[in-house]
């Protein structure tokens, strides 16, 4: 795609009765990166993705899809996977794929032969001639994602992809992703899955009550939160606090602090002109997860569970 982004919001606003679920959303995504847009429940994830693709319309703001500001214009490049998973239960699976693919203008045959390819290549070449009722939840799920993106589309956009899914099809959808990217596609997902996105994305939107919270890469987000030093010395001592950071706190046999704006080699000097030594000493990254617990200010793992309905 030669437009540098792919999909772009100013200002996104979407209310429900007396709610407002979406509230003034910018977004920016570039052509050819995976992008991820991370939320609590509630947050209106769903909502700003479905308005983004043109299935509901904002009440405020404007957005871009592919060079269109009628995304509905753009639709036969794009591939989406929502939320709500659905496949016609009596069809098999080659023919579910290829109908995904009929639907967006792949013609018929074509989209059977892609459909067997993208089966073998996904470990699922046995089902191709199962029906959808006699599959796991997890592969029907990878079934419908096939169907999402066997028209090769410039966009594929996915909603909550790995809910449901165990780690052997996780690792089949991280693959997948990755290769459609690889393939030149810009793909915009939502997850509630930290280590998904802190793996896949180059970039990533965190949004909290309908407002969009960060927006940055994985290593921008994780730098909101300090590092930390976990310090050991040979031998306990109470007088090396003096020479620790004020934030410093004992931790086993050893002291926890931040680590300090100019690096920790001018705290060592002393510590060790003092006797003290090093009998231990590792930094401590924050985690995506730990970034967004901040940014959000949630407080308990319940807020990272998928939603069982729409915002």
């Amino acid at each position: 795609m030669a437009d540098a982004w792919a999909v772009i919001a100013e200002g996104l606003v979407k209310r429900f009765e007396d709610r407002q679920v979406v509230d003034g959303v910018d977004l920016m995504v570039p052509s050819g990166a995976i992008y991820g847009v991370l939320g609590p429940n509630g947050a209106g994830k769903t909502t700003t993705l479905r308005m983004l693709l043109g299935i509901i319309e904002p009440d405020g703001g404007r957005r871009t899809l592919l060079g269109h500001d009628r995304p509905r214009d753009a639709g036969d490049r794009v591939g989406y996977l929502p939320e709500e998973r659905g496949l016609y239960p009596a069809m098999k699976a080659r023919e579910a794929i290829a109908f995904m693919g009929a639907l967006r203008g792949l013609p018929w045959g074509e989209g059977r032969r892609r459909a067997g390819e993208m089966l073998e290549r996904a470990g699922l070449a046995h089902a191709a001639d199962e029906k959808v009722r006699k599959l796991s939840k997890g592969m029907a799920q990878l079934v419908q994602l096939l169907g999402s993106v066997v028209h090769r589309p410039d966009l594929i956009v996915l909603d909550e992809p790995f809910s449901g899914l165990d780690p052997v099809n996780q690792e089949k959808l991280e693959a997948l992703i990755l290769a459609e990217r690889d393939r030149g596609a810009t793909i915009l997902f939502s997850t509630h899955v930290m280590a998904h996105a802190e793996r896949l994305c180059d970039r990533l939107a965190i949004i909290a009550g309908g407002r969009r919270r960060f927006e940055g890469t994985v290593d921008d987000a994780r730098a909101t939160l300090p590092a930390h030093v976990h310090y050991t010395p040979h031998r306990p001592d109470p007088g090396i606090a003096a020479l620790l950071p004020a934030d410093a706190a004992p931790r086993g046999d050893g002291w926890r602090f931040a680590l300090p704006d100019g690096g920790i080699e001018p705290l060592l000097v002393p510590l060790i002109e003092a006797g003290h030594g090093i009998a231990g000493l590792t930094i401590e990254r924050p985690t995506l997860h730990e970034a967004f617990v901040r940014i959000v200010g949630a407080t308990t793992d319940e807020r990272f569970a998928p939603r069982k309905q729409a915002a």
